[in-house]
């Protein structure tokens, strides 16, 4: 069985709904990035992964996987035909790569990041003033469009869906870009988005109480 170790919606919240999405069974280790300890055996996290974040996938073989675009893309290869990544040659592959590339780079480390671990206002200037910036490149894209890759959803949704998430809770009204709002509010309907969501929402709450 998979092992995925987490923390509440921080970015492993895309491999959670990547996983149920795709109806694959795994066991969940809950880790508290600050204190950088595992919650169920209060374990060293970074004697499981030396990179000391998530999400940190465990193959069956005991292997580990780390980085959200390169775990994302492998749980959607468990099961190919529910489409969660284009196949290995189509061209769409190259801009469901280019999509998580994006979202990691400019929205997640280049403002989410620094916004939940900087405090002083000299660090967080640059990146508060890009965003408006950034965030124009998906909401035009997805002015006329369901989903970033193709006609389905695929694991980049997954991906943007919790990076819009978490722009609410760094100060970023998404309703300022109508068509990202519209994009978060059909994902999120989603039943197995909706439930991922609802699971971390309530781990958070309880690691924060």
């Amino acid at each position: 069985m998979l092992q995925l170790y987490f923390s509440p919606m921080a970015c492993s919240l895309a491999s959670r709904i990547a996983l149920m999405e795709a109806g694959i069974e795994a066991r969940y280790h809950m880790v508290h990035l600050w204190t950088k300890k595992v919650l169920e055996d209060d374990g060293d996290f970074h004697a499981v992964a030396p990179k000391g974040a998530v999400p940190v996938l465990v193959l069956e073989n005991g292997e580990q996987l780390t980085e959200s675009a390169a775990v994302l893309q492998y749980i959607a290869d468990i099961k190919p035909k529910l489409g969660l990544a284009p196949p290995p040659g189509d061209p769409e592959r190259y801009r469901l790569q280019e999509w998580l590339s994006f979202i990691s780079t400019e929205i997640h480390k280049g403002f989410l990041f620094p916004t939940f671990w900087y405090k002083d206002e000299a660090s967080l200037a640059k990146p508060r003033a890009r965003i408006g910036q950034t965030l124009t490149v998906p909401s035009e894209h997805l002015a006329h469009r369901e989903f970033l890759v193709g006609d389905r959803f695929t694991v980049a949704d997954a991906h943007l869906a919790w990076a819009l998430l978490l722009l609410r809770s760094a100060g970023v009204d998404v309703a300022q870009w109508p068509s990202l709002a519209a994009y978060l509010a059909r994902i999120q309907a989603r039943p197995q988005v909706k439930a991922a969501i609802g699971i971390e929402t309530q781990l958070w709450k309880s690691l924060a109480a």
